[in-house]
Order: structure tokens, then sequence, then C-alpha cells
């Protein structure tokens, strides 16, 4: 293919072809991003398929300009700027599989790289019950989302599936008590709602997340989400409003619950807001499963293996499921925050809770052939 398109570099509408259908692959195989990474002698082209980058393509470097500014016509973005970060968006597919598109352009010593994010249409992701959360920790998590107020994290690294576990869970509340006000501040806003007031923030602008917080908790909501606690304003806000009769539901960079718990006394949260606002901490990941066509047993451990076929293309994985753990707040957590306990402290204490964690959950998969312990140590680590 390459070649091929390296013999007709001065026919536009191959290049136009070229983006088009790199785009509508891209939409086929399920990728959530499409990489456009320009190298001193290429341009690569990968996707992340299931969380994992895979290169698909590699084009001629007099190729990079031309399929770069494709990119800038279609998300509407300034082409004659090669030298600015730019974002835009690209028009959905007509199938409607897609929901939305963002393009990111950034400059770099060897040409511009492009990013595009691809958005579907999940309806299986609407329900909480579809997500993969294990019987206790639904349960759970649905008879804290009745509480009239308290503060529910969600923790976990980028692409750990926050933002829809959230979605969910409003979907859920808007299903089950249709009267309650609830509103959301993000940024920026990924999946529209029905029922829910969703509010666009701009955190360079005026309307950042505590400008808003504060105005908004003057305009009687019930139920608030934030899409992520990003600042120490932000985050003494957001416990306030959790102690006043609010239910506060938001995000926070974390790889453990102890770790969420020790970032918001970092950004000073006094330690008894902590313990009489937080209800619950879900840390969650999401982990390939195994391919149902290609997967092979071990006789000797009776594990499962990738292996790779055309279905999976080639990686031994397809989709992916949910891994999770729940903290919520018992008389010796609450002791040990209290205390400012260290982190150490705080893991000891946690590992004394007898709650299923995240590594308990993920061996569970790994025992039913759902996945490899390869994968299950890949997203842990």
């Amino acid at each position: 293919m390459a070649k091929e398109i390296e013999n007709n570099i001065s026919d536009t509408f191959n290049v136009v072809q070229l983006v088009d259908d790199l785009l509508a692959r891209a939409t086929a195989c399920g990728a959530s991003d499409v990489h456009f990474e320009p190298t001193a002698d290429e341009m690569l082209i990968r996707f992340r398929m299931d969380g994992v980058l895979n290169t698909v393509e590699t084009l001629p470097a007099l190729l990079r300009e031309n399929v770069v500014s494709r990119l800038k016509v279609l998300g509407g973005l300034l082409t004659y700027r090669n030298d600015i970060p730019q974002e835009g968006r690209l028009n959905s597919n007509d199938d409607g599989s897609v929901v939305d598109s963002r393009l990111a352009v950034f400059p770099t010593i060897h040409g511009q790289r492009a990013v595009v994010r691809l958005f579907y249409n999940e309806p299986a992701l609407a329900d909480l019950a579809e997500l993969g959360f294990s019987d206790d920790v639904l349960t759970n998590l649905k008879r804290l989302i009745e509480s009239n107020g308290g503060v529910i994290l969600l923790t976990g690294p980028a692409g750990s599936g926050k933002s829809t576990t959230l979605a969910a869970i409003l979907r859920h509340i808007t299903r089950t008590w249709p009267g309650k006000s609830i509103v959301t501040l993000e940024d920026p806003v990924e999946r529209h709602i029905r029922g829910v007031t969703q509010v666009q923030i701009t955190p360079q602008g005026t309307m950042t997340f505590p400008t808003a917080l504060r105005s908004l908790l003057r305009q009687d909501p019930e139920v608030l989400m934030i899409g992520e606690i990003r600042d120490a304003e932000t985050a003494r806000i957001a416990i306030e409003a959790g102690l006043t009769g609010h239910l506060l539901l938001s995000t926070l960079h974390s790889g453990s619950p102890a770790g969420a718990l020790l970032r918001l006394l970092e950004m000073g949260v006094e330690p008894y807001q902590v313990t009489s606002s937080i209800l619950a901490v879900v840390n969650q990941r999401l982990l390939r499963k195994l391919c149902s066509h290609c997967k092979q047993q071990d006789p000797a451990t009776d594990l499962w293996n990738a292996v790779g076929c055309e279905k999976c293309f080639g990686t031994g994985y397809h989709e992916r499921t949910l891994v999770a753990e729940m903290l919520q707040m018992t008389p010796a957590l609450r002791e040990a925050i209290l205390a400012k306990a260290d982190a150490d402290t705080l893991k000891t204490t946690l590992e004394q809770n007898q709650y299923a964690t995240l590594a308990a959950s993920g061996r569970r998969l790994v025992e039913k052939g759902i996945t490899t312990q390869a994968e299950l140590t890949r997203v842990s680590a």
C-alpha cells in the first residue's frame, strides 16, 4: 500500500481517500484512537484497540504534511499554522456508530503529530449492571447512590473507564428517581444524558470548576457530578457539598483507594471532612478479554493463553471487561485518617479491611479464562 501511495503523491485525491480509508478501518475494528505519528523516515499509523496501541500502517515521509493537512480540513483547523497545537472535531460517520470524533494536532521535530479520538454509540454500556462490576460492588454502589449526601470517588489511570461508569450511574439515577435535580460539570462534555443538566467547563476561561461549583450549590441540585477533581479548591468545595446534603460524584487520578484519600489530604481537605463525607472510593481498570476464537488452555496450569488470529488482529484479545474494588469507610480507616496516617499505615489498614481487592477480583477473571495473568499484571503495574 505504501508503494502505491508513493507513486501517486501528486494526486490530492489519493490523500483524501487514504485518510478516509484509515478512519473507516479504525471505526470497523473499534479503535478508540488513531495516531498519525511522524518519524525521521516515515509516518506511523497506529490504532489503539482495547487500550493498546498497534501499528497498522507505515506511510512514506513525503505524505506526512498532506495527511495532516487533510485531517485539519476535516477538523476545521488552520491548515497554514504548523507551529502551534490545535484541536477540533470531525463529522460523525453516516451509520451512527461513532457519536463524536476529536482531533488534536501537535508540532514535533519531524512534523505534525495528529491523534483522532473516536467515541462510539455503545448502548450496552449505558446500563450500570452491564459494565462488569462484581455482584458485591454493584449492590453496594446502587445502595450508596440512594444517599442524600456524601461523595463517591472513582479512581484509576486515564483510559480505565471512569467516565463511562459515571455516565451509567447518572442514567441509573434518572431512571430510578426521575424527579431528582442532577447537574454535571465536565471538560469536555463527552456523552449527552437525557434528564441531566450538563455544563461545559472552560478551565482557561471564566467558567472554571470552582466558579461553576460554587454557583451551582445555590441552584438546589440534589446530585452533582464533577468530571475530575484537579485542584485543592475544587476538592474543598466538592467535599463541603457532600457534607451539606448533596450526592457528589467525581473522578480522581490515583492508582489506589489509599492514594485517593491521601491526595485529598494533600490538597488541604481536613481529615474529619474526609471521614465524614466519603461514602466510597471505587478503583477500577479495564482488562482485555481473551479472544474466544483463538484462546488456548494450557493443560499444565489449566489457564488460558492469548494466541492471536484474524478476528483479534493477531493480538489474542478482543474487547475489554471491568475489574474493580470498592473501599468504604470503616471505624479503623476513620481512625487512621484522623491520625493523619502515612501511605504505608493506610495500606496496612486497608489490607485488614477484608474487601475484594483489585488483584483478587482480577485473579478470578484469570481463573475463569476471561483474561490472562499477563494482562492483569499489565494494568495493575
